[in-house]
Order: C-alpha cells, then sequence, then structure tokens
C-alpha cells in the first residue's frame, strides 16, 4: 500500500482527485473476446473475475449498459445469508456464503461483512412450524440455524416489541449467527479491480442492442459502441434478463416487479443484527453509520419503474412501527426501488439455453446480493467448461419442462 506524509496527503486532497489511481481501466472495446459478460453487477463482475482467477481466462469483456453496479448491486439492502428450506438452494447459498467469509482477503479489498446475525420472525402457528422445519433442514446440510423463543429475542433485540398484546406476537424466530450484511458498492468495486488486475475488460456505457446469432449458435453482441464478437456469452442483468433473451430469440419464465427500500436518517447504535418478518413482509437493519435500512416486500404489478408505490411502503413502516414503537418518530430520508426479476419457484435460472454458446444468470429474485460471489463462482465454472457446475445443476432452465423445481417461496423472502 502506497504511503503518504503529512504534506504528501495535503497535496492529494487538493488535487480534487486527479492524482488519485483508478481502480480499473477504461479501455476501448475490442473486435473479440474468448468470453463476453452482459452486465456489469455484482454477478457479472463476479463472474468475470472467477474465470481470469480460477480457470485463467482472462480474455473477457464486462459490457455494461450504465456504470458498474448501478442496477440492483446498488439498489438492495445488503442482506446476506444461506438458510434456505431444500437441499439445491441451500448449497447454492452456502457455498456462497462461505466465500463470503473470505471475500475481503481474497479481493484485498475490504466489503465491509459484518457477520451480526439475521432473525427471521414467527407471528402466527404455521410461521414456527415453518421455522422449525426449516432450521432442521438447515442443521441437517451443516447449516449454522437455530430456534429463537420470544424470551431469546427479546434478549439479543431489547427494543422489539414481544408482549402477548403486540399486534404482530411474536411467537418465536429462526437465527443464523453466521449471516449479516455487507456494504454493496464495495462488493462491486472490489470484484471490478480485482477482474481488471488480471486483464478483464470492463466496458461502461456499453449498451447491448441485440446477438450476433448464426445457425443456432451466438457469435458476439451488437452494442451502442460496434459489434463484439465472441462464442460464448453469459447474460447477468437481473431485471432486464426477460428483454435481453427476447432479443436472442426466446422467452424465460420470468416475472419482473419494482422492490421498494427506505433508509432513515442515522441514529445512535440500538440495532445490531438483522430482523426479518415474511408474514408482515417488512424487514429491517442499521449501518455502521445510523442510518435504518428498511425493506419491503414486491409491487404487485409487473413493470421495470424503479420508484415504486406508496400503499407498500406505507404498509411495510406500518409494521415496522407495530414491532419497534422506538422507531414511530424516526424519519425517513430517502427511498428507492431495484428491478427484481422473480422465476414461479422463487429459485435462480443458471444455464445455457436453446442458443448454443449462450448463457443465462438470472431469476434471482430478492435472493441476488446474498449470492453474489457464490453465483459468479459457479456461473464461471458452467462458462469455462461449457457444463454446469454440479452446484448449479439442479438451476437449469429445463427445470420448467421437466416439473424439478426448486420451490423456496417459504425462505426466499418477502417478496415471494
Amino acid at each position: 500500500m502506497q504511503r503518504y506524509s503529512g504534506f504528501g496527503l495535503a497535496k492529494h486532497a487538493l488535487s480534487h482527485h486527479e492524482n488519485w489511481e483508478r481502480q480499473w481501466r477504461n479501455p476501448t472495446p475490442k473486435k473479440q473476446y474468448d468470453v463476453i459478460i452482459v452486465g456489469g453487477g455484482g454477478h457479472g463482475l463476479a463472474t468475470a473475475y472467477y474465470l481470469a482467477k480460477e480457470h485463467g481466462i482472462t480474455n473477457v469483456a464486462v459490457v455494461e449498459k450504465g456504470w458498474l453496479g448501478g442496477g440492483n448491486t446498488a439498489r438492495n439492502t445488503t442482506i446476506v445469508r444461506s438458510n434456505y428450506l431444500w437441499d439445491e438452494a441451500a448449497a447454492l447459498y452456502e457455498h456462497s456464503m462461505k466465500l463470503w467469509e473470505g471475500l475481503s482477503q481474497d479481493l484485498n479489498y475490504n466489503v465491509m461483512f459484518s457477520q451480526r446475525g439475521v432473525m427471521n420472525l414467527a407471528h402466527t402457528l404455521q410461521d414456527m412450524r415453518d421455522v422449525q422445519r426449516r432450521v432442521n433442514a438447515n442443521r441437517l446440510n451443516g447449516i449454522d440455524s437455530v430456534v429463537l423463543t420470544p424470551e431469546e429475542i427479546q434478549e439479543i433485540v431489547p427494543i422489539m416489541d414481544c408482549s402477548k398484546n403486540a399486534r404482530y406476537p411474536i411467537l418465536g424466530a429462526s437465527w443464523q449467527p453466521r449471516a449479516g450484511v455487507a456494504r454493496h458498492d464495495a462488493v462491486a468495486w472490489g470484484f471490478a479491480r480485482a477482474a481488471d488486475a488480471l486483464g478483464v475488460d470492463i466496458l461502461q456505457n456499453t449498451e447491448v442492442t441485440g446477438f450476433k446469432i448464426r445457425d443456432g449458435r451466438v457469435y458476439g453482441v451488437h452494442t451502442n459502441r460496434g459489434d463484439i464478437e465472441a462464442k460464448t456469452v453469459g447474460c447477468v442483468a437481473a431485471g432486464n434478463s426477460g428483454v435481453l433473451a427476447k432479443m436472442a430469440g426466446f422467452r424465460l419464465p420470468l416475472e419482473s416487479h419494482p422492490l421498494q427500500a427506505l433508509v432513515s436518517e442515522p441514529l445512535k447504535p440500538v440495532l445490531d443484527t438483522v430482523v426479518m418478518s415474511n408474514h408482515v413482509h417488512g424487514y429491517i437493519s442499521q449501518t455502521d453509520k445510523g442510518d435504518l435500512v428498511i425493506g419491503a416486500g414486491i409491487d404487485g404489478y409487473n413493470g421495470y419503474g424503479q420508484r415504486g408505490s406508496y400503499p407498500t411502503v406505507e404498509h411495510t413502516l406500518q409494521a415496522i412501527v407495530e414491532m419497534f414503537p422506538i422507531f414511530s418518530r424516526v424519519r425517513m430520508n430517502r427511498q428507492w426501488g431495484g428491478i427484481v426479476d422473480t422465476c414461479p419457484d422463487a429459485c435462480p435460472i443458471l444455464s445455457a439455453t436453446p442458443v448454443k454458446g449462450l448463457f443465462f444468470n438470472c431469476g434471482w429474485g430478492t435472493g441476488g446480493f446474498k449470492a453474489t460471489p457464490g453465483s459468479g463462482h459457479v456461473f464461471a465454472w458452467t462458462l469455462a467448461k461449457n457444463q454446469a457446475h454440479p452446484i448449479a445443476a439442479p438451476f437449469s432452465i429445463d427445470r420448467f419442462h421437466t416439473g424439478a423445481l426448486v420451490d423456496e417461496h417459504g425462505a426466499a423472502g418477502v417478496a415471494h
């Protein structure tokens, strides 16, 4: 790491960043690459990084229509957990969790992964049965998970209303101590810098407008900066995946919905874990600088707007205030929405497509951020070897024809 004297720090502070070293290059697109990744969010950048690091494929372009991490990576609530119900989903998210635990060291970049635990509340007897079933399944898969009583919940989160007279009575919860949150932009920047250092070209402001397809095989992409050729193309574009698939001549079983979140004014530390409630469609955590981050369920309509609607916000804040009366007079600073692409079984697609050489990584719904390193790792394997990674194999697009769905609606989060 470069060190500066006091004079050097002052000089660079007054330089308006002109002398700061850039974290990644801004190259001119080459005519041809071995692999093109469409989408410069966390998953796309992670895919490029692992292609270069694990498989030695460095002639890679990450093509992003805007700026890195400007889509869902910057529009989520940064929760990381792996307590999914079914073996296939649990394996995928636990693979990602293990990568998260060493990610800052691997990238030599602090992604601020904070393992403060995630709590999923139960408000009804059916909720409690679901919690117990999921905790037992997690423990059989070697994933840390316990059932908490209301007394144990109150001890961990004293400010939550766990009384019997609460509007949403709390009967218990599942608890994953290794889960937590990470800094979303640091994740994108860390993967981008590491991929760039290995020779990957990151092409911002480069929008894909179509695919070069002949005789059922992909040969590259059309962009607003000219054609770029490659015989392997991986699309990792979250809510816009259905649009890209249509350009390639096929349809994905996806729906795109706005998903909203809010951030409050900063407060002194009062909440040192993540609290989620599928039943009331709300969840909350506190950032290191004191903001309360509050997430909602998806808006019921399909769309590509990034604003969302007021009724969803109103419902979520009502539920949060009922559970946390202490927050009733806290002011909200800002609100935003992302575009989530949801599959019928609330699990992702990591798959080859009807077009040879064209692969899609999409359909993560609200589970995308938590899967970032694991998704990139198994998708890079799939692209490099032209066959599905064993962990990714159950998430082939073919499952919607065979009926071998992985139904994670109960564990996928508040959006489903």
